[in-house]
């Protein structure tokens, strides 16, 4: 099923000047940059909700995925619970969940990226009980092909 309305309305925060609206870097990118609306000092062991300063409103049939940066993992910051998903309902201010790795700490600056956002079609899933078809020899769970 095509979505024709492929338009995120966004909304910049009055306490957040520094919020931008996120842009794809390239032509070629596969995702919109997201950045943060505030500096924040990530330090080693601890999650911070990071600020966009950005509220959003996904158009119907989709929701935002939000995706870390391998830039940022390079440098020892992660993304916590990634991918996150915003939901078509979700209406408070998008935030993103960073740590940092190593001993010390790390600055993130306003306007700096820290994640990046994909648009996803909501595609309608049903499930239905029933039996599943007999064991396969993929069934052992996390891991299970032994690679």
């Amino acid at each position: 099923m095509a979505f024709a309305n492929r338009t995120v309305i966004v909304e910049r925060l009055a306490d957040a000047p520094a919020a931008r609206i996120p842009v794809r870097a390239t032509d070629g990118s596969a995702c919109l940059d997201l950045c943060a609306s505030e500096a924040v000092e990530l330090v080693a062991g601890r999650v911070e909700l990071v600020r966009t300063g950005l509220r959003v409103r996904c158009p119907p049939g989709t929701f935002l995925e939000v995706r870390p940066r391998s830039g940022l993992s390079a440098k020892g910051v992660l993304m916590v619970n990634a991918p996150g998903t915003i939901d078509q309902d979700y209406s408070g201010e998008v935030k993103v969940p960073l740590t940092y790795l190593f001993p010390g700490s790390y600055r993130v600056e306003a306007g700096d990226r820290i994640a990046q956002l994909r648009l996803v079609d909501d595609l309608p899933l049903h499930f239905e009980e029933g039996t599943v078809a007999p064991q396969a020899s993929r069934s052992g769970g996390f891991g299970s092909t032994g690679r």
